[in-house]
């Protein structure tokens, strides 16, 4: 069976697209677009409960999306309450219109302040809703990474992965510049020496310069250097300096 996504019509027919929309309206005109003042407001300092899914009733969906931002800047929790009330297609002009204008004076602050879950949602809205070909097409790309760690992570914890230990005899043949193929042309990255991921981050740091989704993309980059992902424990293995690409 052919796999799409909806159309406009199916849409229509959906009793639970109508019913996750239904009081969207009232919580749209409660959303304050004085960015600025914002950021400096803080979410009352509680147990950060994380939203895992979402309930049709987006009431309650917006009460549990404030845990998540417990202690933290007001504007984060207003970008992900946009980003909600686009995902359910209400006014979706509107308020892309807003998370765009928020993107542009806030870029800074929300790079610095948004977790990367959040951050890989702003890029796909940008790749959803924005008529920039050039946004778009960086948006999949940052998403594209992003989804590619999480399920290689994902893999490493299902399968207790993280227990295993280097091989050394593999070491050696790698260090022995033996090339070793992975699939279809594609060979084994050589540990501690490769300039890979160098020449990779060059060309995100070029793509930055282009628009808020490349600086988006570049943010993702860095962070999975920083948490244990296998980024960071390539890096940790990484022993030419010349090639390094944090």
């Amino acid at each position: 069976m052919e796999r799409r996504d909806k159309s406009k019509f199916d849409k229509w027919f959906s009793l639970s697209r109508h019913q996750r929309r239904l009081g969207a309206k009232n919580l749209s005109n409660q959303i304050d677009t004085d960015f600025r003042n914002q950021t400096n407001k803080l979410i009352a300092d509680g147990k950060i409960l994380y939203t895992h899914g979402s309930c049709n009733n987006i009431e309650k969906h917006f009460g549990a999306l404030k845990n998540e931002f417990s202690g933290q800047s007001e504007l984060c929790y207003t970008h992900a309450k946009i980003i909600v009330l686009i995902r359910r297609e209400f006014e979706i002009k509107k308020h892309f219109s807003l998370f765009e204008n928020l993107w542009h004076t806030e870029t800074k602050f929300l790079l610095k302040n948004l977790n990367t879950r959040w951050l890989s949602s702003a890029a796909d809205t940008f790749a959803d809703c924005s008529d920039d070909n050039a946004l778009r097409s960086l948006s999949v790309a940052c998403s594209c990474l992003l989804n590619t760690v999480k399920i290689q992570e994902s893999e490493r914890f299902i399968t207790n992965a993280q227990n295993y230990k280097d091989d050394k005899e593999k070491i050696i043949r790698l260090d022995n510049e033996e090339r070793v193929a992975l699939f279809d042309g594609i060979s084994v990255f050589k540990v501690g020496t490769d300039d890979t991921l160098r020449n990779m981050r060059w060309r995100i740091d070029k793509a930055a310069k282009i628009n808020m989704a490349g600086q988006i993309l570049l943010e993702v980059f860095l962070r999975l250097q920083k948490f244990d992902t296998a980024y960071k424990r390539l890096k940790n293995r990484h022993t030419r300096e010349k090639t390094g690409w944090w």
